[in-house]
């Protein structure tokens, strides 16, 4: 994670002030802040604190350290702050205001590079993975922040969370231009709309790939999830550029965005619907990939895919889409697609001498366990196993769906630890089994490696085992614990 990143230059406090809607200013407008941070322990001398609300805790609470490590300004929604001697603005929203400095802050860094804004429950990570080969394909050089990693022209760090804090956005955006780059491929998490974290970029194309059950710890119903991802949208076309809407009307909350309408300059609809701009059909599929036909507003083409499912051909069409909509070609689209292996943690396989097949999948809904066992399941010759559990802390009403997800498609289930984090890892198992019909054939083992190397000494020649649900993750969260590990690593050595 990025925090209260230095830039090369100051901002005086009247010019914040020109930027943010304050309520009340005390102290000296004549300041040059050094730099933003929103975590106490990130502040620098001459820095701006910015006290946001969270879940847990509340950013106020730790001005007084803020100040001790040297900020000479604070922007919080309380009233007053008991050090005299330092300028607070007082706003009604402090994280629209963190949002807008931050913006100020690396001049409007969206501004200048070509923005794709990715949002939805599944599919994310892989189309994102998928236009950032395409725009290398088409000789762009693009930047990611997304699920897996944050992407700043030759550096590369492991992502902390799908969508950072603004000011971590507009940082690593103003580091792309510095590196180079000209387009950024973003993913926007529900949470990150609803908290402004993507307030101020103006984005030349926001896509949507679906809407399933997830999150409803946070959102509470579908219809404040979906309200939450409309939020993108919302914002589409408002600043200086003519943007782009790429829309799945394969899904229903899809077709209900679509119809909402917006302040795009555009609107791209893709699916397997007949009515969709950017269609699919002619479909095959076999253990090598998919063959498709793509029928589209730039022409019509033959799409190759090493990746298996039909998911992954409406991540293709969300990914041709885009690319349409800022001006590559199809055939080079095309081409690039055809390279695509597969996203980190996406249905990723693992090699083996066994005649095993075997893949990681991130899948963490029943949604998507759903569709990537019923993909395997189409493809397999042998036995379907899969092993997997659910977070802890998250949206408990997911986890019996997911277990009677599992009990449709696998002959057999082994339920194991996911990050628990500060739930009984037994209690989340029990959960996951609730939704598990009689009869179905499954088993309980809480240690991840066990259970991994249980499904492996049960599977035979032709056989396929799925582990799900964290996919490129190399750590298990338990409570005050991170332990590193990997499916990956983990089955390729019980592999051999």
């Amino acid at each position: 994670m990025i925090l209260g990143n230095l830039c090369d230059e100051t901002m005086r406090i009247e010019s914040i002030l020109q930027v943010i809607q304050s309520v009340t200013v005390r102290g000296d407008r004549n300041l040059d802040i050094k730099g933003i941070a929103y975590d106490s322990r990130q502040v620098r001398p001459g820095y701006l604190f910015v006290a946001l609300k969270g879940a847990r805790h509340n950013g106020a609470d730790f001005i007084e350290e803020a100040i001790r490590r040297g900020a000479v300004a604070v922007v919080s929604e309380e009233s007053a702050i008991r050090r005299g001697s330092i300028t607070h603005i007082r706003v009604d929203d402090a994280r629209r205001a963190l949002a807008e400095i931050a913006c100020a802050f690396h001049n409007h860094p969206s501004v200048r590079i070509t923005t794709i804004g990715i949002t939805g429950t599944n599919g994310k990570t892989t189309t994102a993975f998928m236009l950032r080969g395409i725009l290398r394909a088409a000789g762009r050089k693009p930047g990611l922040i997304g699920t897996v990693m944050y992407e700043m022209g030759e550096r590369c760090i492991p992502a902390s969370r799908t969508t950072p804090e603004a000011p971590d956005i507009q940082a690593m955006l103003d580091q792309m231009l510095h590196a180079g780059c000209d387009s950024a491929v973003m993913e926007v998490s529900s949470h990150a709309l609803v908290q402004k974290r993507v307030w101020g970029v103006d984005f030349d194309v926001g896509v949507f790939t679906n809407l399933t059950r997830d999150h409803l710890d946070y959102h509470k119903t579908m219809d404040e999830y979906f309200a939450a991802k409309s939020l993108l949208f919302q914002g589409l076309g408002r600043m200086e550029k003519r943007a782009a809407a790429v829309i799945n009307i394969d899904d229903d909350w899809g077709q209900r965005l679509a119809g909402i309408g917006g302040g795009w300059a555009a609107l791209i609809t893709y699916g397997f619907h007949p009515a969709a701009d950017v269609r699919a059909d002619a479909t095959q599929f076999d253990e090598r990939g998919t063959v498709f036909r793509v029928s589209s507003p730039w022409g019509q083409a033959e799409v190759r895919l090493k990746t298996l499912g039909a998911f992954n051909v409406q991540n293709a069409l969300a990914a041709i889409a885009s690319a349409g909509a800022i001006g590559i070609p199809l055939a080079r689209t095309v081409e690039a697609l055809r390279t695509f292996v597969s996203a980190p943690g996406r249905l990723e396989p693992v090699s083996n001498a066994r005649g095993l097949r075997v893949y990681v999948d991130y899948a963490h809904t029943d949604d998507a366990l759903e569709r990537v066992l019923e993909t395997l399941r189409g493809l397999a010759t042998g036995k379907l196993m899969v092993v997997f559990g659910c977070g802890g802390d998250r949206d408990r009403g997911k986890r019996p769906r997911m277990g009677a997800a599992a009990a449709r498609w696998a002959d057999h289930i082994i339920l194991t630890t996911d990050n628990p984090r500060s739930e009984d890892p037994r209690r989340i198992i029990e959960e996951i089994a609730a939704g598990i019909p009689a009869g179905a054939s499954w088993e309980a083992e809480l240690d991840r490696e066990t259970a991994i190397a249980r499904a492996i000494a049960r599977a035979r020649s032709g056989d396929t085992i799925l582990i799900a649900g964290k996919g490129h993750e190399n750590y298990q969260e338990f409570d005050r614990t991170v332990t590193p590990f990997d499916d990956r690593e983990v089955a390729r050595r019980l592999l051999g």
